[in-house]
C-alpha cells in the first residue's frame, strides 16, 4: 500500500512539474510575441516618420513659384497633422513591461518631431512672405535643432534601450530601423535654411549659395585697446601685454551669414603681421563684434599702418565698405 501511494505521489508531482513548465513556456512564448509585435509596430511608425523627413527636405531643396509656395505651406501643414497622428498611435501601442523604458524614448523622439513640424508649419508663411521673412526663416532654422535633438534621442536612447531589452529576453530576428530626420548638418545653418526658403519663394535653386536674396556685410568700426581707430588720422595706443582689436561688422543683407572672416594686417611688407578672427553667425540687420588679439609687439614711436578687411560672403556684390586703413603710433 505504501509503495502505491509513493508511486501515485510521484506521478502527481511529475504532472504538476510538467504543467508548471508548460504554463511557463506558454507565458514566455506570449511575452516574446508581445515584444516582437511592439517592435514591428514601432518600426511602422518610425518608417512613416522617416518618410516625412525625405518629403520635407526634398520640398526645401526644390525650386518654386508663388503658387508652389502656397502648395509648400499646405504640404508642411499636412506633415504637422501626420506627425501628431504618429505620436497618438505610438502612445496607444501595447507596451510590454520589458520595453517600457525604450518606448518612452520613442514617444519623446516622435514628440520632438511633431512639435518641430508644427512650428515650421507656423513659421513658413512668414518666411515665404514679404513683411516678416527674416523672422520666419530664423524660426524654421531654429526647429532644425529640435529635429536634430530627436535624432540624438532615437540613436542614443531608444535604439540602445530596445536592443538591451531584446538581448535580455534572448529575442532575435527583430530589426530596428535607423532614423535620422535631419539629413545633413548643414541644415543647422540659418543661411542654408534661408536660401532654401528663398528658392521656394522665387524659383531659384535652393542649392545656389547666392539665392538667399541680398548678401553683404560692412565694416562699422574698429578699436585697439579701447582706442577708436580713425581713418586718415594717426591715433596713439599705449602698448600692453593684452592688446586686442575689436572690429564691429554689420550684416547689411537680408540673409543670415555664417563663418564671416575678419582679417587685420599690422604693418606692411615682409614685417607685417597677419591676424584673423571669425564671426560664427550674424543675422540680417545685426551688428556683431569680433575680438582679435595683437600677438606680436609692433615698432614703437612711428606710424604703423593697420588694414582691416571683412571677407566677402558668397553672393556679396558690394564690397567697397568691407575694408579700411588706419594708422597707429604705439607708445611704451
Amino acid at each position: 500500500m505504501m509503495v502505491r501511494r509513493t508511486i501515485a505521489a510521484g506521478a502527481a508531482l511529475l504532472v504538476l512539474i510538467l504543467l508548471v513548465l508548460g504554463v511557463r513556456g506558454c507565458l514566455d512564448s506570449r511575452k516574446e510575441r508581445a515584444i516582437k509585435d511592439y517592435a514591428d509596430n514601432a518600426e511602422v511608425l518610425v518608417r512613416e516618420s522617416n518618410g516625412q523627413s525625405k518629403e520635407l527636405f526634398a520640398l526645401l531643396q526644390g525650386s518654386g513659384s508663388a503658387d508652389q509656395a502656397v502648395d509648400a505651406q499646405n504640404k508642411v501643414n499636412g506633415y504637422r497633422v501626420q506627425s501628431a497622428s504618429i505620436v497618438d498611435r505610438a502612445r496607444d501601442l501595447d507596451v510590454p513591461d520589458e520595453v517600457a523604458q525604450a518606448h518612452r524614448y520613442l514617444v519623446e523622439t516622435l514628440e520632438f518631431r511633431r512639435d518641430a513640424l508644427a512650428r515650421i508649419s507656423s513659421d513658413l508663411p512668414d518666411a515665404l512672405g514679404d513683411e516678416s521673412r527674416r523672422q520666419g526663416s530664423e524660426g524654421v532654422a531654429l526647429q532644425m535643432q529640435v529635429l536634430l535633438a530627436s535624432d540624438v534621442i532615437y540613436a542614443g536612447r531608444f535604439t540602445p534601450s530596445l536592443d538591451e531589452s531584446l538581448r535580455k529576453e534572448d529575442i532575435s530576428g527583430v530589426s530596428v530601423p535607423a532614423s535620422t530626420f535631419v539629413p545633413d548638418i548643414e541644415w543647422l545653418q540659418p543661411s542654408r535654411v534661408a536660401d532654401a526658403i528663398t528658392g521656394l519663394r522665387t524659383g531659384s535653386s535652393g542649392d545656389d549659395q547666392a539665392s538667399g536674396g541680398l548678401h553683404g556685410n560692412g565694416l562699422v568700426a574698429a578699436t585697439l585697446g579701447g582706442v577708436a581707430l580713425v581713418p586718415g588720422d594717426a591715433v596713439t595706443v599705449p602698448l600692453s601685454g593684452d592688446l586686442s582689436f575689436e572690429v564691429q561688422v554689420a550684416n547689411q543683407g537680408d540673409s543670415t551669414e555664417t563663418d564671416v572672416a575678419v582679417k587685420v594686417k599690422v604693418g606692411q611688407g615682409d614685417d607685417a603681421t597677419d591676424l584673423e578672427g571669425t564671426i560664427d553667425t550674424i543675422a540680417a540687420g545685426e551688428t556683431k563684434s569680433v575680438s582679435i588679439a595683437l600677438e606680436e609687439r609692433p615698432p614703437v614711436g612711428q606710424q604703423v599702418p593697420i588694414q582691416v578687411d571683412v571677407e566677402p560672403v558668397p553672393g556679396e556684390q558690394k564690397t567697397d565698405n568691407n575694408s579700411q586703413t588706419y594708422s597707429v603710433i604705439f607708445t611704451s
